[in-house]
Parts: structure tokens; C-alpha cells; sequence
């Protein structure tokens, strides 16, 4: 059973930066595909950043294309969504998710979710 734990969430000024990480039991990213998810308040919750397997296909949500990039850190076994130009509306509850999937868009196809990191932008 693969157990997800999110970390690096916090309360940072717009146009700040945040490096949140997704670590996992049993988990190991190059195995897996892991997604990042977000939901604000009031909101559904969306797609922001999958990753599959080594890391070679990866992809972001246009919302934060240029600001957010995924990547895997291999040697930790840590899925990294490193956030820059922080804005009010990225303001949510970010979750990780993993599964033995090749698209990582859907949030139904993951298996594993973590518990998720507030993470709040303040204008």
C-alpha cells in the first residue's frame, strides 16, 4: 500500500515562490505516475502538474505553465512541484497522487492521494 505525504506548503506573498514535495512508503516515483492536484475553496479540484515514470513526459495545467515545474528527484524518491510568480488564485489544498497509469489528467485513475499542503497566496 503506497502512503503519500505532502510537504513544503505555507502562507507566502503573490509573487513568491513555494517548493512543495510528495514523498512516499512503498513509493518510488520512476515506477509510478504521480500527479499534482489543487483544490480551492468553493472549488473543484484540478489538475496542475502530472509526471510519468523517469520524468521524460511531464506535463502542467495552462493555468500555471511558465510558473510551475515537476520533476522527480530520483536518489530521495521525491515527486517536487516547485512553484514560482505565486499569484492569489494558486491559493488551495495541494494533493499528490500516484497509480500505475500513463495519463495523468484524470484525477479517477489515481490509486494513492495524499492528505494534501495548504498552500495560501496573499495579494
Amino acid at each position: 500500500q503506497v502512503q503519500l505525504v505532502e510537504s513544503g506548503g505555507g502562507l507566502v506573498q503573490a509573487g513568491g515562490s513555494l517548493r512543495l514535495s510528495c514523498a512516499g512508503s512503498e513509493h518510488t516515483p520512476v515506477s509510478y505516475t504521480t500527479g499534482w492536484f489543487r483544490q480551492a475553496p468553493g472549488k473543484e479540484r484540478e489538475f496542475v502538474a502530472g509526471i510519468v515514470g523517469t520524468g521524460i513526459v511531464k506535463s502542467v495545467a495552462d493555468s500555471v505553465r511558465g510558473r510551475f515545474t515537476i520533476s522527480i528527484d530520483n536518489a530521495e524518491k521525491l515527486v517536487h512541484l516547485e512553484m514560482i510568480s505565486l499569484k492569489p488564485e494558486d491559493t488551495g489544498v495541494y494533493y499528490c497522487a500516484a497509480g500505475l497509469i500513463s495519463d495523468y489528467y484524470n484525477e479517477r485513475d489515481y490509486s494513492y492521494w495524499g492528505r494534501g499542503t495548504q498552500v495560501t497566496v496573499s495579494s
